[in-house]
């Protein structure tokens, strides 16, 4: 779990994955927060030793806090998880089935399946599509939600792969990485309750622009 300033929700998302019965470490990545989300972490790992903090000592993105995190997972199977709540980890078991019954390598939870979701920005949705899309073209996978963030995987499949983005471009690389690989993938459906702006959601225009970039250097030029 990647943690940037989200203190607000940082109790309630600890609590529920904690509640999750598959669940047993929370490796958690404080990418420098300015705000107390750093001291709620601290607190959770004293009282619960499943939960594993590491504090990061200046803001390096969340492709770095995810790389140091998963660097430390000791767990056979590994989900990621945002710290905002737009994630519900009650679908953890719906995630992980493909993997525990021996079909999957790798699975994605799409929110363009047939999820319930909270309805919010046309554009972006349209920008996902297209940014889905390309990314297909370059990895031939047929994704529907290459940017979601619950990803979940095989621990040695994602501690064999190297993680070179430290923003959002994780999505992108990540995605053209497991296809080179050659592992087995499935989606599945997934809910969705995204934030506002006002909310505290940080994803912008920019990152769309580095993930074009991260599609044409990962799933392009890496083949050449």
């Amino acid at each position: 779990m990647p943690v940037y300033n989200e203190g607000p929700t940082l109790n309630t998302i600890i609590e529920l994955v904690l509640a999750q019965r598959p669940v047993a470490e929370l490796v958690v990545v404080n990418d420098a927060s300015r705000d107390d989300s750093g001291r709620v972490l601290d607190s959770w790992a004293a009282r619960d030793p499943r939960v594993k903090v590491f504090h990061h000592s200046e803001n390096r993105g969340k492709g770095a806090a995810l790389r140091t995190g998963i660097s430390q997972a000791t767990c056979k199977y590994l989900i990621i998880q945002d710290a905002d709540l737009e994630y519900d980890p009650h679908e953890y078991g719906s995630i992980l089935a493909p993997i525990l019954d021996g079909r999957a390598d790798v699975v994605l939870g799409s929110r363009f399946m047939g999820g319930p979701r909270r309805v919010l920005y046309y554009w972006h949705s349209v920008g996902n599509r297209f940014l889905t899309t390309l990314s297909n073209i370059t990895t031939n996978l047929w994704l529907t939600d290459m940017e979601t963030c619950y990803k979940a995987f095989r621990r040695e499949v994602i501690q064999g792969i190297q993680i070179e983005e430290n923003r959002f471009g994780f999505e992108p690389e990540i995605c053209a990485k497991i296809a080179q690989l050659g592992v087995r993938v499935y989606e599945v459906p997934i809910s969705y309750s995204g934030r506002t702006y006002a909310e505290g959601k940080k994803i912008n225009w920019k990152d769309g622009v580095s993930a074009l970039r991260c599609i044409v250097k990962y799933g392009i030029l890496a083949r050449l």
